[in-house]
Protein backbone atom coordinates (compact mmCIF):
# COMPACT_ATOMS: atom_id res chain seq x y z
CA UNK A 1 0.00 0.00 0.00
CA UNK A 2 1.51 3.23 -1.37
CA UNK A 3 2.06 6.35 1.25
CA UNK A 4 -0.76 8.41 1.74
CA UNK A 5 -0.48 11.50 -0.72
CA UNK A 6 -1.21 15.21 0.17
CA UNK A 7 -4.99 16.16 -0.64
CA UNK A 8 -5.50 15.82 -4.52
CA UNK A 9 -7.34 19.20 -4.73
CA UNK A 10 -4.89 21.96 -4.57
CA UNK A 11 -4.42 23.15 -1.06
CA UNK A 12 -2.14 26.55 0.13
CA UNK A 13 0.87 24.99 2.79
CA UNK A 14 -0.32 27.02 5.98
CA UNK A 15 1.59 29.78 6.24
CA UNK A 16 5.60 29.98 7.30
CA UNK A 17 4.57 31.50 11.06
CA UNK A 18 2.02 28.50 11.66
CA UNK A 19 4.49 25.78 10.28
CA UNK A 20 6.98 26.94 12.15
CA UNK A 21 4.61 26.69 15.18
CA UNK A 22 3.31 23.41 14.85
CA UNK A 23 6.57 21.72 13.70
CA UNK A 24 7.99 22.95 16.88
CA UNK A 25 7.82 20.34 19.51
CA UNK A 26 9.92 19.30 21.93
CA UNK A 27 9.28 15.69 21.90
CA UNK A 28 9.87 15.94 17.89
CA UNK A 29 12.99 17.36 18.12
CA UNK A 30 13.92 14.50 20.60
CA UNK A 31 12.72 11.87 18.38
CA UNK A 32 13.93 13.21 15.40
CA UNK A 33 10.58 13.59 14.06
CA UNK A 34 11.31 16.21 10.76
CA UNK A 35 7.89 17.69 9.31
CA UNK A 36 7.44 17.90 5.17
CA UNK A 37 4.31 19.43 4.91
CA UNK A 38 1.68 20.75 6.38
CA UNK A 39 -1.51 22.31 4.69
CA UNK A 40 -5.05 22.80 6.14
CA UNK A 41 -6.73 19.19 7.35
CA UNK A 42 -2.88 17.23 6.08
CA UNK A 43 0.35 16.52 7.91
CA UNK A 44 3.41 14.61 7.14
CA UNK A 45 6.40 13.99 9.00
CA UNK A 46 9.25 11.58 9.16
CA UNK A 47 11.23 9.76 11.37
CA UNK A 48 14.11 7.71 11.26
CA UNK A 49 14.39 4.34 13.47
CA UNK A 50 17.44 4.26 15.24
CA UNK A 51 18.71 2.09 17.75
CA UNK A 52 17.53 4.25 20.66
CA UNK A 53 14.24 3.65 19.44
CA UNK A 54 13.95 0.05 19.53
CA UNK A 55 12.37 -2.32 22.09
CA UNK A 56 13.45 -5.74 23.42
CA UNK A 57 12.83 -7.71 20.70
CA UNK A 58 15.04 -5.09 18.87
CA UNK A 59 12.33 -3.95 16.71
CA UNK A 60 10.78 -0.22 16.32
CA UNK A 61 8.84 0.46 19.84
CA UNK A 62 5.27 0.84 19.93
CA UNK A 63 6.05 4.66 22.23
CA UNK A 64 7.95 5.91 20.13
CA UNK A 65 5.39 5.40 16.61
CA UNK A 66 2.55 6.45 18.98
CA UNK A 67 4.35 9.73 19.39
CA UNK A 68 4.65 10.16 16.05
CA UNK A 69 0.80 9.92 15.26
CA UNK A 70 0.51 11.93 18.12
CA UNK A 71 2.93 14.74 17.20
CA UNK A 72 0.98 14.58 13.85
CA UNK A 73 -2.19 14.05 14.79
CA UNK A 74 -1.43 17.44 16.91
CA UNK A 75 -0.29 19.14 13.71
CA UNK A 76 -3.02 18.32 11.51
CA UNK A 77 -5.66 19.16 14.12
CA UNK A 78 -4.15 22.57 14.76
CA UNK A 79 -3.45 23.40 10.98
CA UNK A 80 -6.36 25.34 10.65
CA UNK A 81 -5.10 28.07 13.23
CA UNK A 82 -6.92 27.59 15.99
CA UNK A 83 -7.13 25.35 19.12
CA UNK A 84 -7.70 21.28 19.02
CA UNK A 85 -7.24 18.82 21.66
CA UNK A 86 -6.74 15.51 21.48
CA UNK A 87 -10.72 12.79 22.75
CA UNK A 88 -9.17 9.74 21.18
CA UNK A 89 -7.26 7.68 19.19
CA UNK A 90 -7.23 4.46 18.35
CA UNK A 91 -4.26 2.77 17.03
CA UNK A 92 -3.92 -0.39 14.92
CA UNK A 93 0.22 -1.89 14.73
CA UNK A 94 0.33 -3.69 11.61
CA UNK A 95 3.97 -4.39 11.02
CA UNK A 96 7.06 -3.95 13.04
CA UNK A 97 9.40 -1.11 12.33
CA UNK A 98 13.45 -1.82 11.93
CA UNK A 99 16.67 -0.11 12.60
CA UNK A 100 17.39 2.04 9.40
CA UNK A 101 13.68 2.84 8.30
CA UNK A 102 12.33 5.70 7.53
CA UNK A 103 8.74 6.33 9.31
CA UNK A 104 7.01 8.24 6.92
CA UNK A 105 3.37 9.54 9.07
CA UNK A 106 0.34 11.43 7.35
CA UNK A 107 -2.43 12.52 8.97
CA UNK A 108 -5.46 13.63 7.05
CA UNK A 109 -8.82 15.39 8.09
CA UNK A 110 -12.12 13.13 7.01
CA UNK A 111 -14.88 15.38 8.84
CA UNK A 112 -14.41 18.41 10.70
CA UNK A 113 -17.42 20.40 12.39
CA UNK A 114 -17.57 23.54 14.86
CA UNK A 115 -16.64 21.35 17.70
CA UNK A 116 -14.67 17.93 16.57
CA UNK A 117 -12.84 16.94 14.01
CA UNK A 118 -11.41 13.03 13.03
CA UNK A 119 -8.07 12.24 11.51
CA UNK A 120 -6.69 9.08 9.83
CA UNK A 121 -3.09 9.07 10.72
CA UNK A 122 -0.87 6.50 8.65
CA UNK A 123 2.50 5.34 9.51
CA UNK A 124 5.11 3.67 6.49
CA UNK A 125 8.19 2.66 6.68
CA UNK A 126 9.88 4.05 3.49
CA UNK A 127 12.70 3.20 1.68
CA UNK A 128 12.79 -0.64 1.99
CA UNK A 129 14.30 -2.81 -1.37
CA UNK A 130 10.99 -5.59 -0.48
CA UNK A 131 8.53 -2.41 -0.06
CA UNK A 132 9.83 0.29 -2.55
CA UNK A 133 6.24 1.87 -2.02
CA UNK A 134 6.17 1.96 1.72
CA UNK A 135 5.16 -0.62 3.74
CA UNK A 136 2.40 0.16 6.19
CA UNK A 137 3.25 -0.09 9.43
CA UNK A 138 0.26 1.28 11.53
CA UNK A 139 -3.31 3.31 11.20
CA UNK A 140 -4.83 5.83 13.37
CA UNK A 141 -8.10 6.97 13.80
CA UNK A 142 -8.02 9.87 16.07
CA UNK A 143 -10.66 12.60 17.45
CA UNK A 144 -10.57 16.04 18.08
CA UNK A 145 -12.31 18.22 20.39
CA UNK A 146 -12.24 22.35 18.53
CA UNK A 147 -11.97 24.87 21.56
CA UNK A 148 -12.13 27.51 18.44
CA UNK A 149 -9.32 29.83 20.18
CA UNK A 150 -6.72 31.53 18.04
CA UNK A 151 -3.40 29.65 18.39
CA UNK A 152 -0.66 32.14 19.77
CA UNK A 153 0.76 33.17 16.90
CA UNK A 154 -0.25 36.30 14.64
CA UNK A 155 -4.04 36.63 13.31
CA UNK A 156 -2.66 37.40 9.62
CA UNK A 157 -0.23 34.43 9.03
CA UNK A 158 -2.83 31.67 9.77
CA UNK A 159 -4.52 30.64 5.87
CA UNK A 160 -8.24 29.17 7.38
CA UNK A 161 -9.40 27.23 5.46
CA UNK A 162 -13.61 26.46 5.86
Amino acid sequence: MPEPEAPSQPVAPVSPQLFAYLATDPVAELLGIVFEEIHPGYARARMPVTHRLLNAPGTAHGGAMMALIDVVHAAVSNSHGTLAVAQDVHTEFLSAGTVGDVLMCAGEEISRTQRTAVYRIDVHAVGRPSHPDGKLLATALARVFRIGTPLPIEPSAVLESS
